[in-house]
């Protein structure tokens, strides 16, 4: 089992990652002040597999827990599942100490992190992560948002976990899909902030796709500690923490003209990083032999580069609309080596216009 502890003071969480972690939610929730009545969110692709484990280990540890059920997707992430939500937690008598589980990816973290930070002006919320993209990434660091049908994520609020819980063991049923996407964040770690760890990636490429349990462990470790690192040093994305956004401005725009549907988070980051790092090259942040690394682990984990036959205008429209423009003007996260990227606003309309030719 290892921990990682995310330090924000009064707000500060430790990340528990441990196989058959699920079993123990109810025994590592008693460590904490919370109340005994709970709501878990969940969809309907994760219910079947997991609710009724979870809910027996809360149920051992003395919780009485109610489940809703959303559908599978980013459309749930909007304010009318969202309602939904809190009409559940409102008819089971929820109060300000009981705490709303997210049991589920990245959407049902956001989509139930948005509740608890809404409902009775905040309830502990618990992170418990099915699919390696929130476990390495999105149920770490306090992020909530639904989405709005003009931007992703532009209706959120910073709201942190009282607690993680991983269990490397779930994503045995994870399809080969989901867990390419998780490897695109993953990758994006070894690109901001760590050399070791993309080359770790490289050589144990064809592993991670095998899902042996060591490596995938080693590798969520690792991407917590990374982000629980930046977490405590911006909370609220004032400055550091803008770097966890590299590949996501094109990745955005990806996903919104392909109506949230065409391609899951991870390939839209995937083709976001690529697109990132052509503009880095292009003004002269990268030298060629970065992007070539970087294309091939992509190429190499089954991830896409582009986003054939979106038209570039319509790219432009989103990222336009991105939630990071600040004064008209986008922060662009851009790569100077592998481990290593630079925060800038001072990208020109031409560089940008011209890698959205190259990768759609």
């Amino acid at each position: 089992m290892a921990e990682v502890k995310v330090n924000l003071r009064e707000h500060s969480y430790t990340i528990h990652i441990n196989p058959c972690g699920i079993h123990q939610v109810g025994e590592l929730m008693n460590t904490l002040p919370l109340g005994k009545r709970v709501l878990i969110v969940t969809d309907e692709n994760v219910a079947p597999l997991y609710a009724d484990q979870l809910a027996d280990s809360l149920k051992a540890a003395g919780f009485n827990s109610a489940v809703i059920i959303v559908e599978p997707g980013e459309s749930s992430k909007s304010l009318a599942t969202a309602d939904k939500v809190f009409t559940e937690a409102i008819a089971r008598g929820l109060d300000r100490k009981s705490p709303i589980i997210a049991l589920g990816g990245g959407v049902v973290g956001d989509l139930a992190g948005f509740v608890a930070a809404s409902y009775l002006r905040g309830v502990p919320l618990i992170q418990v992560p099915t699919s390696l993209l929130a476990q390495v990434d999105s149920s770490v660091g306090g992020k909530t948002a639904v989405n709005h049908k003009l931007g992703k994520n532009l209706i959120g609020a910073f709201y942190q976990p009282s607690l993680v819980v991983i269990d490397p063991q779930v994503l045995t049923s994870l399809d080969d899909r989901q867990l390419k996407a998780g490897l695109a964040e993953v990758v994006k770690y070894g690109v901001i902030v760590d050399y070791d760890l993309f080359n770790y990636l490289q050589n144990n490429s064809a592993a991670l796709l095998a899902r042996d349990p060591a490596v995938l462990t080693a590798v969520i470790s690792r991407c917590c500690q990374l982000k629980a690192g930046v977490v405590a040093q911006d909370e609220r994305e004032t400055s550091l923490r803008m770097i966890l956004n590299f590949g996501h401005t094109i990745g955005h725009a990806v996903e919104a003209e392909g109506g949230y549907s065409k391609y899951n988070h991870g390939e839209a980051v995937a083709i976001g990083m690529h697109g990132a790092a052509l503009i880095s090259q292009k003004l002269g942040f990268c030298g060629q032999a970065d992007v070539e690394a970087l294309q091939a682990l992509l190429k190499r984990l089954g991830l896409p580069l582009a986003a054939p036959n979106y038209q570039p205008e319509k790219m432009l429209h989103y990222l336009r609309r991105d939630k990071k423009v600040v004064s008209g003007r986008i922060n662009w996260v851009l790569m100077k080596a592998i481990g290593r990227v630079e925060i800038t606003t001072e990208v020109p309309a031409t560089a940008i216009e011209a890698v959205l030719q190259q990768i759609t």
